[in-house]
């Protein structure tokens, strides 16, 4: 058909959808970012869209030839709670229930570089996540788990490189050589200064780290994904699509940066860092967000920074449902929600995946609910055929379209963050931390007005609910893990403990890479905190100004 007939079948369309009924009921037709969508897409809107396969340049199709047909998603569920003991339980049930790899979530003192019997530290103990203070922590996590055979996430980003070491050093324990050590570790400083919150150090000492760890890896323990640059955060905080692209990428860039200022080969490291992006609920724009990602990611690593591995140029991310889109009024919707957004993550081609079980925004996950939440994966991956063929919404009207459009305003985004001399003087100058709270805002606001409905929330409610069993952490379970922090300091070798935390000192103090050190640290039953500690002597902590 020609074209002049192709306009006119669009243009007669028109005028047959401009006289047709349509609602008008106020609701918002823009995607979450504000993207607005027409009322019909056709293949006009796919002009200037060049015909890509999936397993090539740019990869916007996927970074493999084959996609799932080669070998699924991993299902990666994240979980912990309470001890390391009690962790290692739930580890063993979801193995025996299919999982595919472990994802560690830890509580909020260790998140924050704090042992378990530090004041501050009292009521938080095993409450958000596991609790792990030393290397005996990380021995009982993992116990009856071959660390040569399981791939493991850490959810961890201050103190990572502490966390890297006690896994590290667990493994060596287990006689595993650090070559076949695989996993990924999230260690994505910048996202803490920009949205989360959870830094301890100046930008400058925690990129040093980032980079310390970067490198090591590169050299020691070649299959470990060393920085898991995540965008998870930055959309919990309020971002919209747009933004979580930008903004994550950004930082991305950031990291590729630092390790080639440090000497690094760009080929050497960026094979090893991966992303982890938020699967939210605006289905079709989440879909597009992640084809985008990859097309952007592998342009800039070429063209920019001149990689030529095609191992460089493939983005591999891990995606989570949005737990920012749970809601605590009728939580059995919140399974509806997550296979959703499940099958948004897995139509964009997720490498791994954990979908969000329906009591989340009430506590941690019960055995039943985390199941239920396992099951979804299962259920999309062996159930609906979406597995079966590579991409099938590639070519779609409206998901190339829209593809295009996230990638021209991530770029536009990018010009910004450059005029303001890149990441951390953007940071300093609270650009991503405003530009997220207006977003926030803005939504908010068409909540209130009923622009978007959120079932449950603030349409569909219901009067009466039933109350919903949830995961309770009992009291006595911080008193034993703080009577075994004792233990450990009691039982361990004072001097050698004493001679790794002066010799980390004086390396902090010097330009040395800090992993060694800090892993001889780790052998010697340091605790995280002490470690801590000993790094904060000589960088200091850094205190965030307001923006206003």
């Amino acid at each position: 058909m020609k074209a002049g007939a192709k306009n006119g079948r669009k243009a007669g369309w028109r005028k047959a959808y401009e006289a047709a009924q349509k609602r008008d009921d106020g609701i918002e037709t823009s995607t979450i970012s504000g993207i607005p969508v027409e009322p019909l897409y056709t293949e006009e809107d796919l002009a200037g869209i060049s015909e890509e396969l999936p397993g090539e340049y740019p990869y916007k199709r996927g970074i493999h030839a084959s996609g799932y047909r080669g070998r699924l998603w991993t299902m990666r569920q994240f979980s912990g709670f309470a001890t390391a003991a009690e962790t290692n339980r739930r580890y063993h049930y979801l193995l025996r229930n299919g999982q595919t790899g472990l994802s560690v979530a830890f509580d909020m003192p260790t998140l924050m570089g704090q042992d378990s019997d530090a004041p501050t530290s009292r009521g938080e103990v095993g409450h958000c996540g596991v609790a792990i203070d030393s290397l005996a922590d990380m021995e009982t996590l993992f116990e009856g788990i071959p660390l040569g055979q399981i791939s493991t996430s850490m959810t961890i980003n201050s103190p990572a490189a502490i966390l890297l070491a006690m896994y590290l050093a667990v493994a060596e324990k287990q006689g595993v050589p650090f070559a076949d050590v695989s996993g990924t570790l999230q260690n994505d400083i910048l996202k803490e200064y920009i949205a989360q919150k959870e830094y301890i150090f100046p930008p400058e000492p925690s990129m040093r780290l980032v980079v310390d760890s970067i490198e090591y890896c590169a050299r020691e323990v070649p299959r470990w994904n060393s920085v898991s640059i995540s965008g998870y955060h930055i959309r919990e905080a309020g971002s919209t699509a747009v933004q979580e692209l930008a903004f994550t990428l950004a930082d991305g860039f950031a990291y590729v940066d630092a390790c080639i200022e440090r000497g690094l080969d760009v080929d050497s490291f960026t094979p090893r860092l991966s992303f982890f992006f938020d699967a939210h609920i605006d289905f079709f724009e989440e879909i597009a967000k992640f084809r985008a990602a990859r097309r952007i990611w592998a342009r800039h690593l070429r063209e920019r920074y001149g990689a030529r591995d095609p191992r460089s140029l493939m983005l591999r991310f891990h995606a989570q449902t949005a737990g920012v889109s749970l809601t605590a009024q009728q939580p059995e919707v919140n399974v509806a929600r997550t296979a959703l957004e499940a099958l948004a993550a897995v139509l964009g081609g997720t490498n791994s995946l954990h979908t969000n079980a329906m009591d989340e925004v009430l506590a941690l996950p019960t055995d039943r609910s985390a199941r239920i939440a396992l099951r979804t994966q299962q259920v999309i991956a062996f159930e609906t055929g979406v597995a079966n063929t590579v991409d099938p919404l590639g070519g779609s009207y409206f998901v190339e379209s829209l593809t295009r459009t996230m990638e021209e305003q991530a770029e536009a985004y990018f010009k910004r963050i450059d005029e303001l001399g890149g990441v951390i003087p953007a940071i300093e100058r609270g650009f991503f931390q405003k530009e997220i709270a207006d977003s926030a805002f803005q939504y908010q606001k068409e909540l209130e007005q009923k622009r978007r409905i959120v079932v449950g929330v603030n349409d569909f409610q219901v009067d009466d609910e039933e109350d919903l069993e949830i995961l309770r952490i009992d009291r006595s379970q911080e008193e034993g893990q703080v009577k075994r922090i004792a233990d450990v300091r009691r039982t361990r070798d004072e001097r050698r403990w004493r001679d790794s935390l002066t010799k980390l000192e004086k390396a902090a103090r010097g330009r040395d890479n800090l992993m060694p050190y800090i892993l001889d640290s780790v052998r010697a039953y340091a605790t995280e905190g002490e470690i801590m500690d000993t790094l904060k002597s000589v960088f200091g902590v850094y205190v965030e100004e307001a923006v206003i």
